[in-house]
């Protein structure tokens, strides 16, 4: 996506052109950082969606302590982003992995989009990772695109009502999320 020198916004229009009118309660942004806001939350996510499952795992490869550690996992568990699943080892008492949910593999483009930004933003390097399709090697990057396949900058994205909310286009301000996600 290319940037514009101006900033480029995503434009409210129709019945939100006039920002004064209305909120975005029941923004699904902020539903989401009530979940993923913290640190440790993104990049335990990052970890799941690299391949990481073990408690002690995510403890040594996140950098926080364990009570963060489980913390985190337990939100994000109860979150619906991630489920246990019991293992043990011969020997030791029963433990529990954390695997990730459809949920919680959906978040991927998420993860990648904060990487492809902090590569290309604040990383002179762009960064020790890539990522590659692997039917056949070709970088894979997150984009903004039309249900239509068409790729669409920011300045070619307007702001309309959700089609849920109805054709009155009246934005409630009661509207709130749930924390489990579906």
């Amino acid at each position: 996506m290319s940037s514009t020198e101006d900033g480029a916004v995503l434009a409210p229009t129709g019945p939100l052109a006039h920002r004064s009118a209305w909120r975005a309660d029941g923004c699904p942004a902020a539903a989401t950082l009530s979940v993923v806001g913290t640190r440790s939350a993104l990049l335990i996510m990052r970890e799941a969606l690299y391949g990481t499952r073990r408690f002690d795992d995510f403890v040594d490869r996140v950098g926080v302590t364990e009570a963060v550690a489980a913390a985190r996992l337990k939100e994000l568990t109860a979150a619906g982003l991630l489920h246990k699943v019991p293992y043990r080892e011969p020997g030791s008492r029963t433990r529990h992995e954390y695997r990730l949910t459809p949920a919680g593999t959906d978040f991927a483009p998420v993860v990648m989009a904060l990487y492809q930004w902090g590569a290309e933003h604040l990383l002179d390097d762009g960064g020790p990772l890539e990522f590659r399709h692997v039917g056949c090697e070709a970088p894979v990057h997150v984009d903004i695109v039309c249900d239509e396949g068409h790729r669409v900058s920011v300045d070619e994205v307007h702001v309309t009502p959700s089609r849920s909310v109805g054709t009155a286009g009246q934005i409630s301000p009661t509207a709130t999320a749930s924390r489990k996600v579906r």
